[in-house]
Formats: C-alpha cells, sequence, structure tokens
C-alpha cells in the first residue's frame, strides 16, 4: 500500500524566488529615459558607459522584457519600458526617501524617544527639559507615558519604553540601568486651620490628622508608608488619589492633610500650610534604562537636561 505524498519542487530557487530590480538599476533606466541615451545617462549618474549599460540590461533580465529601443538616434521606452516607467519613478523615490532618512538619524538630526515618568515629574519637572531638548534636537520625537515607578520600569525593561524617570528604589527583579538624578524631599501640606506651628512635623503629629495620601502601588506611597512605620504607625488615609493636583485641593479645601514632594510644590497652596518632614524623609529621582540599551543623541540629550541645576 502506497501512501500519497506531496509533490516536490524541483524549481532553482532563482526561478522560484526572482530577483527584485536594484535601486542601481531603476536609476539607470531612468536616466536613460529622461536623457535619451546610455552615455548620457552614465554622465549624470558618475558611471562608465558599458557600466549603465550593463545595468539596464541586468534590469531587462530581471523583468524578462526588453525596456529601452533606440529610434532616431534616441534612446526610448518600449511599450513594455513605458508600463513600468511611473511604477519605477516611485520605488526611485522611495528609496531616495530611504537613503535620506536613514542619514538624517546618521548625522543626529532627527530621532525618537519613548519615554515614561510619574505624573508629578511630567507636570513639574519635564516642561524645561522638553523645551531644551527641542531647542537642541528640534527633529527628536518625544512620546510620553506616565504611571507609577513600578509600571514604567516593566514598561523599559519589556522595551516598550527606552527610558524612565522612576521614584528609587527600582523593583529588585528588574535588569536596569540606574542612573541617580537628584534628591526630591517630601513635605507636609496641611490645611490652615490645622497647621502646628513653624517647624518639623511628626509622624505622631501627622497621624492624628485626616490623611490625604497617594495611591497605594506607586513608590513615593511606600516612603510614606515606612516613614510613619518607622515611628510605630500605620495611619489610615482617609482618601487615596493618583492625582497630584486633587489632593492639593482637597488639602487646600481643608478636607485632611497630605505629604508629597517638594517638587510638586513651587508655589504656595491657598488656605494651605507646607511643613518640612521631622525626621526629614528624601525620594531620590533616577533614570532607568536597559543596559544594552544604546546612548544616541536624544538619549544623552534627555539626561543633560535632567542633571541641569533646576531654576529656583
Amino acid at each position: 500500500m502506497s501512501s500519497a505524498s506531496s509533490p516536490r519542487t524541483t524549481e532553482p530557487a532563482a526561478r522560484r524566488h526572482p530577483a527584485l530590480p536594484t535601486h542601481r538599476q531603476l536609476r539607470t533606466f531612468l536616466a536613460a529615459v529622461e536623457t535619451g541615451g546610455i552615455s548620457a545617462a552614465a554622465q549624470r549618474l558618475g558611471l562608465t558607459q558599458p557600466a549603465a549599460s550593463q545595468q539596464v540590461r541586468e534590469l531587462e533580465r530581471c523583468l524578462g522584457v526588453r525596456l529601452l529601443e533606440r529610434v532616431g538616434g534616441r534612446v526610448v521606452p518600449t511599450a513594455a519600458g513605458e508600463a513600468v516607467l511611473a511604477p519605477a519613478r516611485r520605488v526611485a523615490a522611495a528609496l531616495d526617501d530611504v537613503v535620506a532618512a536613514s542619514a538624517a538619524h546618521r548625522s543626529a538630526e532627527v530621532g525618537r524617544l519613548r519615554f515614561g515618568t510619574g505624573a508629578t515629574a511630567c507636570i513639574y519637572r519635564l516642561p524645561p527639559v522638553l523645551a531644551a531638548l527641542r531647542a537642541r534636537m528640534p527633529g527628536l520625537e518625544v512620546r510620553i507615558e506616565t504611571g507609577n515607578s513600578a509600571e514604567m520600569c516593566e514598561r523599559v525593561e519589556q522595551g516598550a519604553l527606552d527610558v524612565g524617570l522612576v521614584t528609587l528604589p527600582a523593583p529588585a527583579a528588574r535588569r536596569l540601568a540606574v542612573v541617580p538624578l537628584q534628591d526630591d524631599p517630601l513635605c507636609a501640606l496641611i490645611p490652615a486651620a490645622l497647621a502646628p506651628a513653624e517647624g518639623g512635623v511628626t509622624p505622631s503629629v501627622l497621624g492624628a490628622m485626616p490623611l490625604i495620601l497617594y495611591e497605594p502601588a506607586g513608590t513615593t506611597r511606600k516612603l510614606i508608608d515606612d516613614w510613619f512605620a518607622a515611628a510605630g504607625l500605620a495611619p489610615q488615609p482617609r482618601m487615596q488619589l493618583d492625582s497630584i493636583e486633587t489632593i492639593k485641593v482637597l488639602v487646600s479645601g481643608g478636607l485632611g492633610a497630605s505629604v508629597m514632594p517638594a517638587m510638586a510644590l513651587p508655589t504656595p497652596v491657598p488656605q494651605a500650610c507646607i511643613r518640612p518632614l521631622d525626621p526629614p524623609l528624601v525620594r531620590s529621582l533616577a533614570l532607568v534604562m536597559r543596559p544594552e540599551k544604546r546612548r544616541d543623541r536624544g538619549l544623552r540629550l534627555l539626561e543633560a537636561a535632567l542633571l541641569a541645576p533646576v531654576d529656583p
């Protein structure tokens, strides 16, 4: 009993997968049509006449049709040549665009930077940084995502982001390169009616107030919880939000006190007082990226802009 088997292909590989025209072949064909001769086309393209003739013959062999013929001393396209003339021009133009685009990247005139950070840094730290990037590299496309530090680290590790600006410590399981940037003190923001006299605010004083804190998943919230825990306290916040601006509005309305980065408090908050924490609490900000990530010009400029002194 014989079993059926699928027929085997015996065609040569070159016949099954015919070669495609090259950029040089198409440009030589187009130049010959536009100048009316192979010699003129060769001169335009910086080729010898035999080399230009060879390019046209190879293109005709590749396509399996005659593309040019001589009429009245000039080279003109055949019917097949006329048929391929327009698509050949489109392909040649597209290939020229490919070369031009890659040249721009080689010269570092353009690029793309996928950047992840938290909402606070996005609002209060990034505007001058992005302005500096635009001034130094106008062709840099910057795409920004926001989220908590753990999410940004995960996105960087997965390759969905090129770099992240996060609060340390980065998750221990992440295989990331870390570039420390700056320390950002945390402060108490307290309704004016509840604020103690000038001086630092202790965990016991702050913990006795109704609290409005960051969402539990964030690294900054963990730092705050650990600050209370070191004093033997575990206060239960009245509200937990992921919007720094909403928290500020609620504190201003007298609904509770909060702890937030000094970065988010560049100006006074109406009907609220800003107080230092006692003991002090500081969060450290850093850039994270994959260790193998190449530091192209856009990334180097971002790092330099973030390390530059912040105007008061």
